[in-house]
């Protein structure tokens, strides 16, 4: 028998949410707040070295900068008091107004909608997965956050916990994230995982899938996805240009 080509495709078991960069506009955030802290003790930082630690579990942040911070004035803080400030610093911004990622809100009620469970996989501590949470209530049906898991992305812990709490496959499971190591996190997991490029681009690679934004993304690309299929809509990673 032929399959029914107006059957409906199956969704993913379930889609787990990186937050930072893919479901809220928090990268700035954590770029000024890096950008003071370190300027507060007469050292610099630069974007592109900010854009180094997109998609860290926060530990390794905070060592990173606490390292830079000594190499240059001779200041040593404790990484874990960086970190609990950086935090701080964020989750007042974040408390104040929160800025959804385009197609964001809309994606997360089509699941909704259509009963599929979703789950926040963030590196961010607790603290700021709740407040963010706490906008969208009943959005997630699991939160895990980055101090709660032993080992944070890449490794892959963090959606492999969410798998396991939601009852379901990981490789069931369609992962949405923004930067290279929450990519390999999923990957490693075993989940499909569609990359949505913000403030670090996202080179294509076999069995890849890519989209420029999450308003592309609905129930039908997602099961698509799920079922093993490469989306991308982001084309080749453009090349700089020469001078004529």
């Amino acid at each position: 028998m032929q399959p029914d080509s107006a059957t409906p495709p199956t969704p993913p078991a379930a889609v787990l949410w990186d937050m930072d960069g893919t479901l809220v506009d928090t990268e700035p955030h954590w770029i000024a707040a890096e950008t003071a802290l370190l300027g507060r003790h007469g050292a610099s930082w630069t974007h592109e070295q900010a854009l180094s630690l997109v998609g860290n579990a926060l530990p390794e942040s905070g060592r990173v900068l606490a390292a830079h911070l000594e190499a240059e004035t001779g200041v040593r803080l404790d990484p874990a008091a960086v970190v609990a400030e950086l935090v701080e610093a964020v989750v007042a911004q974040v408390s104040a107004a929160v800025v959804w990622r385009p197609g964001a809100v809309e994606l997360l009620e089509a699941l909704a909608g259509a009963g599929v469970p979703c789950a926040l996989v963030t590196m961010s501590y607790r603290s700021l997965a709740e407040t963010v949470a706490r906008v969208l209530p009943g959005a997630f049906a699991v939160v895990v956050a980055g101090d709660e898991v032993e080992r944070g992305k890449p490794a892959p812990d963090p959606y492999l916990r969410a798998a396991e709490l939601l009852g379901v496959d990981p490789a069931r499971c369609v992962v949405l994230e923004d930067s290279p190591t929450g990519i390999a996190s999923g990957e490693a997991a075993g989940c499909r995982v569609v990359a949505c490029p913000h403030m670090v681009p996202i080179p294509p690679a076999p069995g890849r899938s890519r989209v420029a934004s999450l308003a592309e993304v609905d129930l039908v690309v997602l099961a698509r996805v799920a079922a093993g299929e490469v989306v991308d809509t982001v084309g080749a990673t453009p090349t700089e240009p020469t001078e004529p």
